[in-house]
């Protein structure tokens, strides 16, 4: 379940996010870059427009689980991947209506607050830029490219002839079988192998990643750049786990791919 984006949409944008974001039409831009990634992100012939945002907090279900069993926990799963969509999109919208041709230096972050103990807020940041000489980088879907890249990765990616398209994710929440009493005391004292263990996170690993390689082939990418695998909790207990991949799905804009020689930099700090 995704959701429907609408490029001339600020609905559920507070008045200030409203005004702010009139201001930065006016040419104030802001941004979250390092002047390092900024002078980058320029000399790549994109200007900055904007801090661009994406909030839901949303409540997250229950779903009973097995003592016994391995399995992935469904409708945790959809909970976690429908809630970061929800602000993605609507960071997304964001940029939309600075007319970016995308995001980059998007983070996704996941906060908790004492007030809601099965609630979670999850929020989408990045800077939306837009190429200077007018020349479309927006993602097949017409939609505004979006990234986690660094600036001077995304400055190395268009020098050797490549792009992002989106940023691509795949969730999964499992619950990871408990030992029996007596299979624990069986094995006290022994290097040996946990094999329900081992299998219950192999698997859950490859369910993420496969959805978000799911995600990059519907994206028309070549492949996927600055993958990352993270492992929470979220407060489920120590059993329940969420594994989540995400990284910037890329395409060619060009044959020419060379690559320019390192060059070594001292820094004088000491």
């Amino acid at each position: 379940m995704s959701q429907p984006y609408d490029p001339n949409s600020l609905d559920g944008v507070p008045q200030h996010g409203r005004e702010r974001l009139e201001q930065n039409r006016r040419g104030l831009f802001t941004s979250d870059l390092s002047v390092n990634e900024f002078l980058l992100v320029k000399q790549a012939g994109f200007d900055p427009l904007g801090l661009v945002v994406g909030s839901s907090i949303y409540h997250i279900g229950f779903q009973q689980s097995s003592w016994k069993q391995s399995q992935e926990m469904e409708v945790l799963s959809q909970a976690m991947y429908h809630a970061r969509e929800l602000a993605m999109t609507r960071m997304e919208e964001e940029a939309d209506q600075l007319g970016a041709d995308g995001v980059v230096g998007v983070r996704l972050e996941v906060g908790r607050y004492d007030w809601g103990e099965n609630m979670a807020e999850f929020i989408a940041i990045g800077t939306a830029i837009k190429h200077r000489d007018g020349d479309l980088h927006r993602a097949p879907n017409g939609r505004p490219f979006t990234s986690d890249l660094s600036g001077q990765d995304f400055w190395t990616l268009l020098q050797t002839g490549y792009r992002p398209v989106g940023l691509t994710m795949g969730t999964c929440v499992y619950h990871v079988a408990h030992r029996g009493m007596f299979q624990a005391m069986k094995q006290a004292g022994q290097n040996v192998e946990l094999t329900n263990y081992t299998q219950a996170l192999y698997d859950a690993r490859e369910l993420a990643m496969e959805r978000m390689q799911a995600e990059a082939e519907a994206a028309q990418a070549a492949g996927i750049v600055g993958v990352r695998l993270h492992e929470r909790s979220h407060g489920w207990g120590s059993h329940v786990i969420e594994f989540f991949a995400i990284g910037t799905a890329i395409v060619p804009v060009s044959d020419d791919h060379t690559i320019p020689p390192p060059t070594t930099v001292l820094p004088l700090t000491g």
